[in-house]
């Protein structure tokens, strides 16, 4: 058993055997005696710690592992030994430098800002592409005049790209090993540099005034355009942080509340078990729907972190790679689960039943009326798909609907008939078969009226299934029918009339049956249309029944109408 210690290289905090501790602390101070008294020296011994620790990152594969006498052995078997370069530079100053890599470095791209013009970025393709800045700066700027594309593509690699502002930086960026040798003499480089420019500077001034001038103008315009591209992307931040949570905490809130309303009985949450052909409960739908929505927000949160705080610490790879397995499990579970959902409607089923309709014999007229139910109608429940959850008189709970048309054909025979047709959906033709036997309808008959239920109800057991009731009454030749005013909104389109009026008007006038099965109106105005016409100046109607256009000016007339018999077209020149 090792002992460890925490210490920290260059601002990065790391954990390391307590021996490879020692030898690093060693290998370190080693380094600063040799170069003690060496000009730059402090900058030295930063650059170094700097690329040690940035090797030290290459070889951790997370955050927590230790650093042990291999890491510590490689990286200074990279770096080398302080005393392959203590020779005197004053008798061997030809002397070539050893190099502990014989390998060429792979360079890394980076904005030269000690050779720049306006931002470095062609002074960096220069290093990394060994192609003269000049021929790059000509080619940014002739795809710039020419497409437009040399100045967009200048201005994002300018914010991209990062720039060399270390001596490992540098050396990355040409391609050369970062070691001690190089290290140390980079930065003898910029001492010397410095004191070339003092010494010199008098000379300098006049051939360098308009570069100066230059370079003095683009950065300006570069730190204006970097301000607001830093401005812009806290903005994002900002927006980022405050979608992801916001939608995170409303997840949070929703997730918790599903069970506390389910046990409340709030209206509406009934209607879960009504809709589920699942066997998942409420919580678990509701549970994976946080995931999968909550996980893509809450990394957009983290995201706009990452912009607002560039020190942020990273959540892991293990954070996120069981995040993003979550996220999966999440949406192939609604997937199943929505594929169970949509399979409950895949087949209908119908069941069929015709009567005889025995009315008193003498009867003059047919009398169609449509009944309702004070016990369910009276109750305000939260409705979908036309159902809504209601209760009989023995508390037993239904599902009640009033979606109930009914048509009017000519029998076959001199009886009356009468056809209800129930409809329901279901995972399978048997399924849907039996849910539509479910379906509880009624009528009766009085005297020389039909009384025929505005609405169906079923089992709630029987969950919706888009349960609904069709009746076609077949009512004898020469028959006459009248509608009461409560049949007003259920006649069906199959319905067949003479005269051009709105279904809704058929309630007003008696109606014949005829052979070819068309109800013949017999107590209408003559003018009825013309009568009409006395009253409105014009319309255009669209609803269930069609489109009705009455158009005049003038009096000129155009009428147009479009319904289930096809399209009627009717001028003043054409009657």
């Amino acid at each position: 058993m090792n002992k460890t210690v925490n210490i920290n290289l260059a601002n990065i905090l790391f954990h390391i055997d307590e021996k490879a501790f020692n030898k690093l602390q060693r290998y370190l101070e080693s380094i600063k005696r040799s170069f003690s008294g060496t000009a730059g020296s402090d900058e030295i011994i930063a650059d170094i710690e700097a690329r040690i620790a940035e090797l030290f990152q290459e070889k951790m594969e997370n955050d927590r592992q230790v650093i042990t006498l291999k890491e510590v052995d490689e990286v200074i078997n990279i770096m080398g030994q302080p005393e392959d370069y203590m020779v005197d530079e004053d008798i061997f100053e030809d002397e070539p430098r050893k190099s502990s890599e014989s390998h060429p470095r792979i360079k890394k791209l980076y904005r030269d800002i000690d050779n720049k013009y306006i931002g470095g970025v062609c002074a960096g393709l220069e290093h990394y592409l060994g192609l003269d800045a000049l021929w790059i700066r000509l080619i940014f700027i002739l795809l710039g005049v020419f497409t437009g594309f040399g100045f967009i593509a200048y201005i994002l690699l300018w914010i991209l790209v990062p720039e060399a502002a270390t001596t490992s930086q540098k050396l990355d960026m040409r391609g050369e090993p970062v070691n001690i040798s190089n290290i140390e003499r980079k930065v003898k480089e910029g001492f010397d540099d410095v004191a070339d420019k003092v010494k010199s500077v008098d000379y300098e001034k006049v051939g360098n005034q308009v570069k100066s001038s230059g370079k003095t103008f683009f950065d300006a315009l570069g730190d204006v355009i970097m301000f607001l591209f830093k401005v812009f992307g806290k903005f994002i931040g900002i927006l980022l942080i405050i979608i992801g949570a916001a939608t995170l905490i409303g997840l949070f809130i929703g997730l918790f509340t599903v069970g506390i309303l389910d046990i409340v009985h709030i209206p509406g949450v009934d209607f879960y078990d009504m809709v589920n052909s699942t066997a998942a409960p409420v919580w678990l739908v509701s549970l994976l729907s946080f995931f999968a929505i909550g996980i893509p927000f809450f990394f957009l949160l983290y995201l706009g972190l990452k912009i607002l705080v560039t020190n942020l610490k990273s959540i892991g790879n293990i954070a996120k790679f069981s995040l993003l397995g979550l996220w999966l499990l999440s949406i192939i579970g609604l997937s199943v689960l929505g594929i169970q959902q949509a399979s409950a409607h895949a087949f209908s089923g119908t069941t069929t039943i015709k009567e005889d309709l025995n009315f008193p014999s003498g009867i003059d007229t047919l009398r169609i009326n449509l009944r309702s139910s004070d016990l369910y109608e009276n109750q305000e429940n939260v409705g979908i798909n036309g159902m809504t959850i209601t209760y009989d008189e023995n508390g037993d709970k239904l599902l009640f609907a009033n979606d109930v048309r009914f048509d009017i054909k000519k029998s076959e025979d001199s009886i009356a008939h009468i056809r209800i047709r129930k409809d329901a959906d279901g995972n399978s033709f048997a399924t849907a078969k039996e849910r539509a036997s479910q379906i509880d309808y009624n009528y009766s008959i009085n005297n020389n009226t039909l009384l025929l239920d505005n609405f169906h109800t079923t089992d709630a057991k029987n969950k919706v299934r888009d349960q609904e009731v069709r009746i076609t009454v077949f009512v004898p030749v020469k028959s006459v029918i009248r509608f009461d005013e409560s049949a007003k909104r259920h006649i069906g389109r199959i319905t067949r009339y003479d005269k051009d009026i709105y279904r809704n008007d058929i309630i007003d006038y008696q109606w014949l049956v005829q052979e070819n099965g068309v109800l013949q109106c017999l107590d209408c105005p003559e003018e009825l249309e013309e009568e009409d016409d006395e009253d409105e100046d014009g319309r255009i109607i669209i609803n269930g029944d069609g489109v009705d256009i009455d158009i005049k000016d003038n009096g000129d007339s155009f009428k147009m109408k479009i319904d289930e018999d096809g399209v009627k077209i009717k001028t003043d020149d054409n009657n």
